[in-house]
């Protein structure tokens, strides 16, 4: 939980008080590998701050599935859309390792911003990472070859991204798995 804290104070201050609020309403959940946090259909109820663990979002197709999205340690995650809304979510979101989660509901945040003075700097710093990566992934797509964006994934996270089947991988820089096996046979 001390991580969350150092998270937000890396921005602001958070006084005794609103962290004593703030992580009184926090839930610490571990999951396994494999384990979908969200389904097609189902509403979203937490923003979660992960502690430990790989998490992928995409959306389920017959033959291959789209990944758009891994989310790593100390991030926030969410299928934002549909907490936002409350409305049912269009993807999936699972668990690629082991997972910790501390996470919040829907109702308890909607409290925070209510009871605490740093509550909505609190929502508006977690919306705002979201927002900022899913920003960066559109770019990257409109802007980068598939190679570019496999470096990046790289660069960005190299002991985790050993943890990604090279699928999911291939799926989220947007080629076959043969194209990303010759992306890489370039790059080695």
């Amino acid at each position: 939980m001390e991580q969350i804290r150092k998270y937000f104070e890396k921005t602001f201050m958070l006084t005794d008080k609103d962290w004593q609020i703030f992580s009184s309403k926090l839930t610490k959940q571990e999951f396994s590998k494999k384990h979908v946090l969200l389904k097609v259909g189902q509403v979203e109820n937490y923003l979660s701050f992960v502690e430990t663990g790989i998490i992928r979002f995409y959306i389920p197709k017959e033959e291959n599935d789209l990944t758009f999205t891994f989310i790593f340690d100390n991030n926030f995650v969410s299928g934002y859309d549909s907490f936002l809304t409350q409305r049912p979510s269009i993807y999936h979101v699972e668990t690629l390792t082991k997972t910790t989660l501390w996470r919040l509901t829907y109702n308890d945040l909607q409290t925070i911003y209510d009871e605490t003075e740093i509550g909505n700097t609190i929502g508006r710093q977690a919306s705002e990472d979201l927002f900022l990566k899913k920003s960066k992934r559109e770019l990257s797509l409109l802007n980068e070859t598939a190679e570019q964006r496999y470096l990046n994934l790289f660069t960005e996270q190299p002991e985790l991204i050993e943890k990604i089947p090279l699928k999911y991988i291939a799926s989220y820089i947007g080629v076959t798995p043969q194209a990303l096996s010759r992306i890489r046979k370039r790059i080695y």
